[in-house]
């Protein structure tokens, strides 16, 4: 398949390395065409379309234009697999709300290991007191 060079839009991306890379994006793309992309869901993309599941995650994304990402989801609950074309703002959403269920799984486990910790130290203690604990236990 040829692509006529000119009908495209180039972007420069500088990597961590220092390298610069220039990315071309073609007119016939649907990002770029304003051709049909997928529906944007009302609710964010971490939302599932078939069970309505909070915790859609994303399986891949790539860029799909200078505004647009070519993004794969992936539900826990029912097994629902997606992809789709989104704007650039939609997945930043997406990805907001991916650090947010983050910042909460964070904060829970760390709730559980001071519980768990503190168990410990409980059960310890008890062992102390009741002449349990040898030397040789080290």
């Amino acid at each position: 398949m040829s692509r006529s060079a000119d009908h495209h839009s180039v972007r420069r991306i500088v990597l961590p390395s220092g390298r610069t890379i220039e990315v071309l994006y073609f007119a016939d793309h649907p990002a770029e065409t304003g051709g049909s992309a997928p529906a944007e869901p009302s609710e964010g993309l971490h939302v599932c379309p078939a069970c309505a599941s909070r915790l859609v995650s994303p399986v891949a994304w790539e860029e799909a234009g200078p505004s647009h990402w070519d993004v794969t989801l992936h539900c826990p609950n029912c097994d629902w697999l997606g992809n789709g074309v989104f704007v650039e703002e939609l997945v930043e959403r997406f990805d907001e709300e991916l650090d947010r269920g983050t910042e909460a799984l964070v904060s829970d486990l760390q709730r559980l290991m001071r519980a768990n910790m503190e168990d410990e130290i409980d059960r310890f203690v008890t062992a102390l007191d009741a002449d349990q604990i040898w030397p040789m236990d080290f």
